[in-house]
């Protein structure tokens, strides 16, 4: 068994990058604990050595030289010590073999429980920091399960299960998963459980669609089209705004792909969700009316101040602009930042010709209400001057 536990130890540092050293101090802390369970010490301190080259295990009584013995389990006495050794002196640590020839099975079974919690653990400890580095990326698994209103996804490891949990607040809106379905998801959160890490995966984060992107559009991925932000309503509708590097690269079609094939396959990812797809621009005024689409606008203005964005669009274009229940002016609003309060051309008409009756006095209001000097009274100027009396 000795020479098969150190060629063990060998191979799971080759294989798993786990130091044997370790291994080692694990396996003796075991066996400590084995002698003390199945030979009564558990008074004693004991102390086991496992030979880093032989495997050979030796278990050790340690001792510490006192004046009066007062625990015969873990302390010798002076006057018995110098009679063997006449330099002792009291607080000397004496280590007396204690190995029982029967001790080799359970080590054995002992180190060999060692180990397998150990890999268990450094998978475990594999697997945590994989998908910590794959945080905010899109993974690929397969629907093992749903429980509770949560998805259980396997994401696999190199061979191994790894369970990720798609929770029902991070699933879209009506969406069904079928058992054995596989399907992406964008990894949000690695968490520690008592059964190794807690994989929290995501359908509806705003990510999904941008890794779902960058998968889709070589440009993004290398650099030249950039991905400015990102505004979802999960399934339903989401917006992304963009823009180039290069001067050459349109980054709205490069975004749409040829025939639209690009933009499809992020579609077909997400069943359906609409997609719209923006130019960028630091200009407030260009990227709000261009947020807006697929409605047209007039004009925008801005007011720094309260950051808020006034849009003018044409009579038949406000049902469009502001979108089904509020969804296209919501998007905008959360694509750009800013407080977007959109008005058509006749309610602008409106309010302004309002505005302008509120602002004049009370003396200017009335040149607009009675007759100024000189003028016929409206009943005259409706029925004209009347006719004289006819002489007899």
């Amino acid at each position: 068994m000795n020479g098969e536990l150190i060629r063990a130890l060998e191979q799971l540092e080759e294989e798993r990058g786990i130091s044997k050293s370790v291994l080692l101090e694990a396996v003796e802390s075991a066996l400590v604990s084995a002698y003390k369970k199945n030979f009564g010490g558990t008074g004693q301190n004991v102390r086991v050595e496992v030979d880093p080259r032989t495997g050979e295990i030796r278990v050790f009584s340690v001792k510490t030289v006192v004046e009066r013995v007062q625990d015969p389990a873990t302390e010798l006495s002076l006057e018995e010590m110098r009679k063997e050794d006449p330099t002792a002196e009291v607080g000397d640590v004496v280590e007396e073999e204690i190995t029982p020839k029967e001790f080799g099975r359970i080590a054995a079974q002992a180190a060999k429980q060692v180990v397998v919690q150990r890999i268990r653990e450094a998978e475990r400890e594999m697997v945590k920091r994989e998908f910590e580095e794959r945080e905010k990326q899109v993974v690929t698994g397969q629907v093992q399960r749903v429980e509770k209103g949560n998805v259980y996804v396997d994401l696999g490891h190199r061979g191994h299960r790894v369970e990720g949990v798609l929770s029902k607040t991070e699933q879209i809106p009506r969406e069904s998963y079928r058992q054995g379905e596989r399907i992406k998801v964008y990894v949000t959160e690695v968490r520690d459980a008592p059964r190794g890490p807690q994989i929290h995966v995501s359908r509806a984060h705003p990510g999904l669609v941008r890794a779902l992107f960058e998968q889709e559009v070589p440009e993004i991925r290398e650099g030249i089209v950039v991905i400015q932000n990102v505004a979802r309503e999960p399934g339903a509708r989401t917006k992304i705004a963009v823009y180039s590097r290069d001067r050459n690269v349109d980054p709205v079609g490069a975004c749409v792909g040829p025939k639209g094939s690009r933009v499809q396959a992020v579609v077909d990812e997400l069943r359906g969700e609409k997609v719209d797809i923006v130019p960028w621009s630091p200009d407030p005024a260009q990227f709000v009316a261009s947020a807006l689409q697929p409605a047209k606008v007039v004009r925008v203005e801005i007011d720094e101040e309260t950051k808020t964005a006034r849009v003018i669009v044409p009579d038949n274009q406000l049902s469009l602009a502001i979108g089904r229940e509020g969804q296209n002016a919501r998007l905008a609003a959360k694509l750009t930042g800013w407080r977007i309060d959109i008005k058509s051309e006749t309610q602008v008409r409106e309010q302004e010709a309002a505005k302008l009756f509120v602002d004049l006095t009370p003396e200017e209001l009335a040149q607009f209400t009675s007759p100024q000097d000189g003028e016929a009274n409206p009943a005259e100027r409706a029925e004209g001057p009347s006719e004289p009396a006819a002489q007899g």
